[in-house]
């Protein structure tokens, strides 16, 4: 993130006070907008941001999609929901990470509409363990109807907020490193 751009290449990597206060600045944006739209079944803009900062600011953003899955366990407690977002929203961040160079706008509206369909059946994976097959297939099927919102909404959401969140957080971490190199120059 970026400390990776303000760091002395002889020095551990670490994340920087500047890099704690982004990445919370990231994690509170996430937490507000999620809050705004949780009257909407499935509308969410969590998917849309955690791409968006994967895109500006690299790998570092799992640190903050595992500070999301604390901060939503401190507020709605302990379920399954919690082992589905350890690996749901680190799998999209890495995704995006590793197509970040041949993807455009489209691709990430495309992909976020996807990923959202397919959000039950990744959430389904849990009950493998502990139902087997029919238990995740019926858990999966049960909640199609969201998970077309979900996609729809997701898609929605990209096409508008997209280039317009690219660019305030492209803004940002340009600020963020060149706020860094005047300070370790």
């Amino acid at each position: 993130m970026i400390s990776s751009l303000c760091m002395k290449k002889d020095s551990k990597r670490r994340f920087t006070i500047r890099d704690i206060a982004a990445m919370g600045m990231m994690l509170a944006l996430i937490e507000v907008s999620k809050r705004a739209l949780e009257f909407l079944p499935n509308v969410e803009l969590v998917t849309l941001l955690f791409m968006v900062f994967t895109l500006n600011f690299g790998l570092e953003v799992l640190a903050v999609s595992v500070a999301f899955t604390l901060v939503e366990t401190a507020f709605w407690g302990v379920n399954n929901w919690v082992i589905m977002y350890l690996y749901i929203w680190p799998a999209e961040i890495l995704f995006v990470h590793f197509t970040r160079r041949h993807a455009s706008y489209w691709f990430h509206a495309v992909f976020s509409a996807l990923f959202g369909f397919c959000f039950g059946a990744l959430c389904s994976i849990p009950y493998l363990a502990v139902g087997g097959w029919s238990m995740a297939f019926t858990w999966w099927v049960a909640g199609i109807p969201y998970d077309i919102l979900h996609g729809v909404s997701n898609f929605a959401l990209c096409l508008i907020l997209y280039r317009p969140l690219m660019a305030a957080t492209k803004r940002a971490a340009v600020f963020l490193r060149d706020a860094g190199r005047s300070k370790s120059g």
